[in-house]
């Protein structure tokens, strides 16, 4: 695989990914909020302080399929990346 060729791939990869990790992000938060009305983002990085959310019907699997999909996009940025040759790093 050629630089070119990977960055082309990371690019679009990367833009993918984004729109549909944005995309899971404000649905967990919109289903979390069914639970915990005034729910910030923030707060929502740690779903454990709200027993609430553990008692929602569908929270957990969305929060889930949102973490399979960061995990697959930093698996798919390192593969990418892991077939270039390496280049020490200039300074």
């Amino acid at each position: 695989m050629t630089e070119e060729v990977a960055q082309d791939m990371l690019e679009l990869s990367a833009q993918l990914f984004e729109r549909m990790i944005s995309q899971q992000q404000a649905k967990v938060l919109r289903l979390a909020r069914e639970a915990v009305p005034n729910l910030t983002p923030e707060e929502l990085r740690n779903p454990h302080d709200f027993p609430e959310l553990k008692e929602h019907p569908t929270f957990e699997y969305e929060d889930g399929i949102l973490a399979g999909l960061i995990s697959a996009q930093m698996g798919l940025r390192a593969e990418i990346k892991g077939r270039l040759p390496y280049a020490p790093p200039t300074f």
